[in-house]
């Protein structure tokens, strides 16, 4: 026999789907509002296989402002080259996966430092992808239509993996007179994201195009790309790539035992989470290093800033050499220092590899 319809329970279910609608709203508004509030650098690192261990970060649009660069996507190669050399001359190319590519990929791949937004490599122990902000006026149908007439195969779906493989790679070098990195072997577009991913390994590039939802950052790795602001070009490590790195482990057994004694009459130092290290507008450079707790930040401000003052084991000579150090500061679980190069010394390509006696663990 039907139940008796009874308006009380459709009232609760109704008043129930409504909270449910709220909640939805609310954490989609969440979600809009987070994505809104954050830099080029942060939306990109969000982007990377939660694998990486090593961002390396070029503001191409940036770069070409601070360069006073006049490029598009129909400028000649040796005007980009020429460009890209500015560019090193100032180090602010060091990072980049696309410099030594620069003729090929404005020539045939229809994008090129010349007119993206941005670029940021994404280095695991087990691969790396390349993530690059489109120019907005790019319409990723053409560009794709242009992957299929360079021979690459297309798709089954708008943003699945193109393949191309190191012989197509070798033609269009060839073709092009330049050098083509086989980084770029294999290339996917996410319209909806206006990003174009490459890698030179087909199924590594498959699991970064299907993990681009899954925003897991390395708290480090998110507080110090949030320290570092929106530079022109960052190298950026997980708190482990940098004890390795970065480590003075790498340096000869005199450098080590005299690092040794340097951290003891700084006052010792604490791990870090994360490192980052960026080019700011103007030829400053910003270092930021995370730790786990404010506690330690606030330690390591005075011992870090003692060592980035002194001699530079391991590199050779003092740091004062490379840099004038200006002010070291504790923020929570980031500390951070403001580097101004001396004579144009390249800071940030010196320095973002190891050993570095003050980004040590």
């Amino acid at each position: 026999m039907p139940q008796p319809w009874n308006p009380r329970l459709i009232v609760v279910a109704g008043a129930g789907l409504a909270l449910v609608l709220v909640a939805v709203l609310a954490m989609a508004g969440w979600h809009w509002w987070q994505e809104r509030e954050r830099t080029d650098l942060e939306r990109a690192v969000a982007y990377a296989p939660s694998a990486t261990e090593r961002f390396s970060w070029t503001d191409w649009a940036a770069v070409r402002r601070e360069l006073g660069a006049d490029l598009d996507a129909r400028s000649p190669a040796e005007d980009v080259e020429s460009f890209l050399a500015d560019g090193y001359d100032a180090g602010l190319t060091s990072g980049s996966a696309m410099v030594d590519s620069a003729t090929v990929l404005q020539n045939a791949l229809g994008f090129s430092p010349a007119d993206v937004a941005w670029e940021l490599l994404a280095q695991s122990s087990t691969g790396s992808v390349l993530l690059v902000g489109l120019p907005d006026d790019l319409d990723t149908d053409e560009l794709a239509a242009g992957f299929e007439s360079l021979g690459y195969e297309r798709p089954d779906d708008e943003d699945g993996v193109w393949n191309g493989g190191e012989q197509l790679v070798a033609r269009l070098a060839e073709q092009n007179g330049a050098d083509l990195s086989p980084q770029f072997q294999y290339l996917a577009v996410d319209p909806d994201r206006h990003v174009l991913l490459a890698s030179d390994s087909g199924p590594y590039l498959r699991d970064a195009v299907a993990g681009l939802d899954d925003d897991h950052v390395d708290q480090g790795v998110a507080d110090v790309a949030h320290a570092v602001g929106e530079p022109l070009s960052a190298a950026v490590y997980t708190g482990d790539r940098a004890c390795t790195s970065l480590a003075m482990a790498q340096a000869d057994d005199s450098d080590q035992s005299t690092a040794d004694q340097l951290i003891a009459a700084a006052g010792g130092v604490d791990p870090l989470t994360g490192f980052a290290m960026a080019a700011e507008p103007g030829g400053t450079v910003r270092v930021a290093l995370a730790f786990e707790d404010d506690d330690r930040a606030h330690r390591n401000a005075d011992s870090r800033a003692e060592l980035a003052a002194g001699p530079a084991p391991g590199q050779g000579g003092d740091f004062s050499e490379r840099f004038d150090l200006g002010p070291v500061t504790a923020d929570g679980r980031v500390v951070t220092m403001e580097l101004k190069p001396v004579d144009d010394s390249p800071v940030l390509s010196d320095l973002s590899t190891g050993p570095v006696l003050f980004a040590t663990c």
